[in-house]
């Protein structure tokens, strides 16, 4: 047995090398060797050399140990008489527990190689058997056999290293394996335990797995058992040495390394630990495998947890799918060398496709806020264990400390720093504050700054689903593979999830302040003496809020005192709302003509410069508007009814579970789908007028545009009734000229002019009224406690929705959102439209009758007029009926304040 791997200061029984040369079977040994031999035990005993003898000759087993001088003389007499005086001692063993010695691995060698085919090789065994401590018996004798190796090679192979203990004595066996276990709990191999033949410990993938152990079968049954209990302890620590060792490199991130740290700590204490079990086992003659399993034995357990988690760290299905795509695989279906592509870089450049697209890899390795929530994950599985729990919760608080420095810097500064992708908040560095106004989707606020995962705060199911679209859900990594926890950074820990959206509010805000330059300050910043922070406390929520509402307060300050945000909004209210409709009258007139063109042939200068003039007049009231030079004319591509119709035919309703921000953006598609139609009607300049505003950042975060784009389909719902009144009034005052008033001196044309009039009443009367409803009921009601809450609003996200709030109850009560409401309400002005439209008709048709009376009597004649009279009259009183009842119905049921129409 090698005598390379005892720590050094140990001193240990010797096994003298075999003589070579020797032809004699019979047992002996040389004058040095035996010296040597009485010397290491008088030594380990604490005694005189001559009490070894004595102790020998007294147990009768001088003749066999010692053997005799051929005088018959006994030989424990040293030649050397220096070497009575001080025994000699072995040279110390110093094997490192990492790398076997040369010795170690000529055993191993030995073991593993038949031996050579010399007659006279020779093989040591040495038997310690424990003798109690009394005054008659030592402590422990060792006895030394030096057997002749038989002549044939061949039955050595044989029955070598695989029964290397037959007939050693268990207390031999007992100690040769507590030995061997010393070094194998390192996860190097003894001269008894080796590495499985099926075991690669060059294999990655088997190393992660743990090392498989064979022991020699010729160890005793009794003591076997014992150490295959011992077995698994050197399996999960050769698994946690190599996942560390995997784990440390950069790319496994921050967090990883920060729970490396935390292990390698604990493995530390398990280095300690078999350390002090190695002095134990050198200096106690009472040491057994028992005390070795008794001190062991809840490690065990600590191991185990270790190793399942280092496991429960590997990526799910990465070697696994990997293996899956076969290196012969060319995603050609095998025809690559047939078409003469094959070749190594092909199938490289494969793999590598295959990878990008999410064949292989499963979302690459776990790390940080994965790391976080599979050792959260498993701390709640096993919390009925103390010992798991004990374990996964100091875990927890090592590796959580680099993600803890990035959300305290992340709240208190706004700075991300991230190089591993490990946070929660992702950054789109392409965005930028000047895309607020070029793109209609690309919007700083809500996705210069997003979560990993895809949530927001007006997220719902519905809309979830919706919107799980390519170009959508693009930066969404998918779930790992047999799981639906998202992968890296995406997957944000148990603990933080309620608070993920202050934390992302948090950080927002104060950038939003840093780009305005102004000096973000930093109360309660990270500092370096503040040491190791639990974050699943009440007091680290604590700072969570804290924080929030601080960059809430100072953003909230910013945008109302110094940007002027109330005056803002008042302004806009003015401009869409047609608070004092005289600008908007003196619009009209002067734009009449171009209104009248076609939307495409209308000229948006010469309709700018009419509403600069209309605003800008003295006389106007919006003369004075300090943000009137804001105000822009735009068209849109499609009829407010037409399109609202197409968004709301898909969802049901505009604004319930968040729909109008889906319809919002999925404008940009609409458009362009309604202008691939071949056919599509003519749209007036008059149905696709609209106002823009512009406004600058930060207060186009609150005025956003979506936000602006409700304020538009509120003014277009508005400017179709003004023009529908003044139209119908037009009509009215041509009603009134003598053509109309005279009597013609025939009833039937009477009676036709006479319904004539009473149906363009009634549609000014709905006209009106809608009007009045839209404006006095719901626009000035709603504003009113928009200024309310404004006057006590405390938080940036809270005037966000109060301000959202507002519009989208404005276009509900305006009978905007609902689909049976809307397509009743757009017919009726599609009828009205028509019929004042159909105006020039019916005085042609006059003119006619009163040029020839006796001609246009004509019963089929008379008959054409009133059948167009009677559509009108049909559809309207028609539509009129349904409205009410639809009305009604939404009155009772969910919107109260069009019990007004009643």
């Amino acid at each position: 047995m090698s005598t390379s791997r005892i720590p050094s200061g140990s001193t240990v029984p010797f096994t003298p090398k075999p003589r070579k040369g020797s032809s004699s079977a019979k047992l002996s040994l040389s004058q040095r060797e035996i010296n040597q031999i009485a010397g290491t035990l008088a030594s380990v005993r604490k005694v005189r050399p001559d009490a070894i003898f004595e102790e020998l000759e007294q147990s009768g087993d001088a003749a066999t140990f010692l053997g005799y001088q051929p005088n018959g003389q006994s030989s424990r007499i040293p030649s050397d008489p220096r070497q009575a005086e001080e025994p000699p001692r072995p040279p110390r063993r110093t094997r490192p527990p990492e790398q076997p010695s040369t010795s170690a691995s000529a055993s191993a060698a030995s073991s593993s190689r038949p031996m050579p085919s010399s007659s006279h090789q020779q093989i040591t065994l040495e038997k310690e058997p424990y003798r109690h401590r009394n005054g008659k018996q030592p402590e422990r004798t060792v006895q030394r056999e030096v057997l002749v190796a038989p002549e044939n090679a061949d039955s050595i192979e044989e029955a070598g290293p695989a029964r290397m203990l037959d007939g050693v004595p268990l207390e031999v066996q007992e100690a040769w394996i507590c030995e061997d276990l010393l070094f194998v709990l390192q996860g190097v191999e003894g001269s008894l335990i080796r590495y499985d033949e099926g075991y690669d410990p060059l294999d990655e993938d088997q190393r992660l797995q743990g090392a498989r152990w064979r022991v020699d079968p010729s160890l005793d049954p009794s003591l076997l058992s014992l150490v295959e209990r011992l077995l698994p302890l050197a399996s999960a620590f050769t698994s946690v040495e190599a996942s560390m060792e995997l784990r440390s490199a950069p790319e496994y991130g921050m967090v990883s390394h920060a729970l490396c740290s935390g292990i390698r700590a604990m493995l530390k204490e398990y280095r300690v630990l078999t350390a002090q079990l190695e002095s134990l086992f050198l200096q106690s003659p009472t040491f057994t495998l028992q005390t070795l399993y008794f001190h062991l034995h809840p490690t065990l357990h600590t191991m185990s947890l270790l190793s399942s988690l280092c496991l429960s760290l590997q990526a799910d299905g990465v070697s696994q799918e990997a293996s899956d795509v076969s290196d012969d695989d060319d995603g050609l279906g095998g025809m690559a060398d047939e078409l003469g592509l094959g070749g190594a870089g092909l199938k490289g450049l494969m793999k590598n496709l295959k990878a990008q697209e999410g064949l292989i890899g499963g979302g690459g390795p776990v790390l940080g806020g994965e790391v976080l929530g599979i050792i959260c994950e498993r701390e709640n599985t096993m919390s009925g264990d103390p010992t798991a729990s004990t374990l996964h919760s100091t875990l927890l608080l090592h590796s959580s400390q680099p993600y803890y420095r990035m959300v305290v810097r992340w709240i208190t500064s706004g700075y991300l720093s991230d190089p591993f992708d490990e946070f929660m908040v992702k950054e789109s560095g392409h965005i930028t504050k000047g895309v607020l106004e070029s793109d209609y989707t690309d919007e700083y606020w809500e996705r210069r700054y997003t979560l990993r995962d895809g949530s927001s705060l007006a997220s719902s199911p519905k809309v979830a689903s919706a919107k799980a679209t390519p170009s959508l859900s693009a930066g969404i990594p998918p779930p790992r593979p047999g799981t639906s926890r998202l992968p890296g950074g995406a997957c944000i820990p148990a603990f933080l999830q309620p608070w993920k959206h202050k934390i992302l509010l948090a950080g927002k805000y104060l950038n939003v302040i840093r780009e305005c330059g102004i000096e973000v300050k930093r109360p309660g910043e990270l500092e370096d003496t503040e040491g190791m922070v639990t974050m699943n406390e009440p007091k680290f929520y604590k700072r969570i809020e804290d924080a929030y509402i601080h960059a809430n307060r100072t953003l909230l300050k910013l945008m109302v005192e110094e940007q002027e945000l109330i005056p803002h909004l008042r302004s806009m209210k003015h401009w869409f709302f047609l608070d004092q409709s005289d600008f908007l009258t003196n619009f009209l007139d002067l734009a009449t003509s171009e209104l009248r063109k076609p939307a495409k042939a209308a000229s948006l200068v010469k309709l700018q410069s009419l509403l600069d003039l209309a605003v800008r007049n003295p006389a106007s009231s919006s003369s004075n508007d300090p943000y009137k030079d804001d105000l822009k004319v735009t068209m849109q591509s499609q009829g407010l009814y037409d399109w609202l119709m197409k968004i709301v035919s898909r969802t049901g309703s505009l604004i319930e579970d968040g729909e109008l921000d889906f319809a919002l953006d999925e404008r940009a598609d609409e458009d362009v789908a309604s202008k691939k139609t071949d056919k599509e009607k003519t749209l007036l300049a008059i149905d696709a007028l609209s106002f823009d505003y512009s406004v600058k950042f930060p207060l186009s975060l609150i005025i956003s545009r979506k936000t602006i784009t409700r304020y538009q389909l509120i003014f277009r719902f508005l400017l179709h009734l003004h023009h529908l009144e003044a139209a119908l009034s037009s009509m009215w005052l041509e009603h009134k000229a003598s053509i109309w008033r005279d009597h013609s001196g025939y009833d039937d044309m009477e009676r036709w002019k006479s319904r004539i009039f009473s149906l363009r009443s009634r549609m000014l009367a709905f006209v009106r009224q809608v009007l009045a409803f839209a404006t006095g009921e719901v626009l000035e009601t709603n504003w009113r406690a928009l200024e309310d809450k404004l006057a006590k609003v405390q938080t940036v996200d809270q005037l966000l929705r109060d301000h959202v709030d507002f519009l989208d109850t404005c276009l509900k009560q305006c009978m905007l959102t609902t689909s049976k409401l809307l397509g009743v309400y757009a017919k009726l002005m599609t009828t009205m439209s028509a019929f004042v439209s159909y105006q020039s008709s019916f005085n042609a048709a006059l003119s006619k009758f009163l040029a020839d009376p006796e001609t246009e009597s004509d019963p089929a004649k008379a008959s054409q007029r009133w059948t167009v009279l009677t559509n009108f009259e049909r559809h309207f009183n028609h539509h009129t009926k349904l409205h009410l009842d639809a009305v009604t119905y939404n009155a009772g049921s969910e919107n109260v304040a069009l019990l007004a129409l009643n």
